[in-house]
């Protein structure tokens, strides 16, 4: 949706444009199948939600994408009021619902006592100039609402130099205009100012400050590298979390781990990815990831920002795609993740499913026709502890399949070689020979490699 409504124009009015706006109930505000949340603590902000259907967008993804927005608001740290919705063939180039709607819109905004008015998409630096002006309340879109929520939650440095450069890039664009507010004189010979003087000024500043951003970035990027790169001395398989925001990924985590990693029913509730050891079986241990959780429609200012931290998918062995099965649309997220996956360089790596939050699904049914649809996937509940057995069996098929089948003929003396493989293999069969000792055994195809050069040096 935010792609189309980049584009198009219309009128403002016409007999080609519908809208509706109510104040919020249980359908509107949190999607089919969910049940009304509690209202919101005294002091949040009081914000108007709107949406926008464009042709051949149907009605069931607005509102989805309209709860999700409530849910973004919240989390944010405020209190949805209202909500409207208008259904029009084309964004209008001006004003996106066209002058007159939004006229509506902003009655219905003061009348709610709205001091914000949310966009479910994203609005152009001119329309949202043009909003703000016909609404008379603040107005942010969608993309400026997840910035703001990043910003409150990234707690490390480079989580924090990561959200920095995100809004920056989403600011670059958008001072067009401020000089009329520094300097009464507007554009043109004979009316330049010291406002278009301070507009440029705020550019470089803010593109000087860009570049500096990406050079901290960097190196970090590399610190983050050689950081992998001592993880991987011990040979231990990475293993990251996935999945949509709120899916359960950090209850996951503290199931398997006992990390004890910060958890609330909020999107994005966590930012700066954790790593801990997990015992596992089977295959042994190996090193699970918690990653920041993905959406719809998710910035592309984010996507670029965070790709030192989303480099920690990239990087893995396997993934495991934590999904929340007690979503009405928990099809439509998994797609959603697994775009932002092909988007990073991500959608080859090898897959677990996880369906999480059984405990809460009630359409009957449900449950086998996932797990049937999605072979090799597994269903749990994070929370009560249940289907971790199955986790831990799924994980440890995928993590054998980088493993091979390999004999090894060691010699007596050598016994550090087959201290080795009785460490990092399973040992299937031996045979105790008049100088050397033959295992076959389960092995890493990595460690296998080493351990053939090894005695192949040996031998030479």
């Amino acid at each position: 949706m935010v792609d189309d409504m980049r584009g198009g124009s219309n009128t403002s009015g016409g007999s080609n444009t519908s809208g509706e706006s109510e104040m919020p109930g249980a359908e509107d505000m949190h999607g089919a199948g969910t049940e009304p949340r509690p209202a919101a603590t005294a002091g949040a902000e009081p914000a108007f939600l709107v949406g926008v259907a464009l042709r051949g967008v149907p009605r069931f993804a607005v509102d989805d994408s309209l709860a999700e927005l409530a849910e973004l608001v919240r989390s944010a740290g405020g209190c949805p009021c209202g909500v409207a919705r208008q259904s029009r063939p084309h964004p209008d180039p001006a004003y996106l619902v066209g002058e007159g709607k939004a006229t509506e819109i902003g009655e219905q905004a003061r009348a709610a006592g709205a001091l914000l008015c949310v966009f479910d998409c994203e609005l152009t630096p001119a329309q949202q100039r043009n909003l703000e002006r016909v609404l008379d309340v603040r107005v942010i879109d969608r993309t400026q609402l997840i910035l703001d929520i990043f910003a409150q939650r990234a707690k490390s440095r480079e989580g924090q130099l990561q959200v920095e450069l995100a809004q920056l890039h989403y600011m670059l664009p958008r001072l067009v205009g401020w000089g009329e507010q520094l300097s009464r004189l507007g554009g043109g010979i004979g009316t330049r100012g010291p406002g278009e003087t301070k507009l440029e000024v705020d550019r470089r500043r803010i593109r000087a400050r860009i570049a500096r951003l990406d050079g901290e970035i960097a190196e970090l990027r590399r610190h983050r590298a050689l950081w992998r790169d001592g993880r991987r001395a011990g040979e231990l398989p990475l293993v990251s979390l996935v999945g949509y925001t709120n899916a359960g990924k950090s209850t996951l985590l503290n199931a398997l781990t006992g990390a004890g990693a910060y958890v609330a029913d909020k999107l994005f509730a966590t930012l700066d990815p954790t790593t801990k050891r997990v015992k596992g079986k089977g295959t042994g241990p190996f090193l699970l990831t918690d990653t920041v959780g993905f959406i719809r429609h998710l910035p592309h200012h984010l996507v670029a920002a965070f790709r030192a931290t989303l480099e920690e998918v990239v990087e893995a062995d396997l993934l495991i795609h934590v999904v929340n099965a007690s979503h009405p649309r928990c099809g439509e997220q998994e797609e959603a993740v697994r775009v932002v996956l092909a988007e990073i360089g991500a959608a080859a790596k090898p897959v677990v499913v996880a369906y999480n939050k059984t405990d809460l699904v009630t359409e009957a049914g449900l449950l086998p026709r996932l797990l049937e649809l999605t072979p090799g996937a597994v269903a749990i509940s994070a929370l009560r502890g249940e289907g971790l057995d199955l986790l831990h069996g799924a994980v440890d098929a995928a993590l054998r399949a980088r493993w091979v089948r390999e004999s090894f003929e060691i010699p007596y003396a050598r016994g550090d070689l087959l201290n080795l493989v009785h460490e990092k293999g399973i040992i299937v069969h031996r045979v105790y020979g008049a100088i050397a000792v033959t295992v076959e055994a389960d092995i890493e195809h990595a460690w296998a490699d080493r351990i053939r050069k090894r005695l192949a040096g040996e031998a030479g």
